[in-house]
């Protein structure tokens, strides 16, 4: 279920590196943007759920995970989950892909 209250302009296609993320602040969030080999588009806050924090945008992508830069966690783009051994949530936000125009909704 989609609870985004707003959705708000991110750029376009072209702007994203694929396995590459980007950071986006919007509404003084930090938001880190992904695009994947098979050009899907993920959308998680720059804040690494480990007690510690530290950036996620930095993150090696494989396939739909995300291994942090700083803990190797692998957190899963689609959910936020932190796989196993590990545990944690980060947070996701949805990714619209209009034509070349990429929204995220906050």
């Amino acid at each position: 279920m989609d609870t985004a209250k707003a959705v708000y302009t991110a750029g376009r296609v072209e702007d994203y590196l694929r396995q590459i993320g980007r950071v986006v602040v919007i509404e003084g969030k930090e938001v880190a943007v992904f695009r994947t080999s098979q050009d899907e588009f993920y959308a998680l806050e720059n804040r690494n759920p480990h007690p510690k924090g530290g950036p996620l945008a930095e993150g090696i992508v494989s396939g739909h995970y995300l291994y942090d830069p700083l803990y190797d966690w692998k957190i899963d783009l689609r959910t936020g989950e932190v796989q196993a051994p590990d545990k944690g949530q980060a947070v996701v936000f949805p990714v619209y892909v209009n034509g070349d125009e990429i929204a995220i909704g906050i």
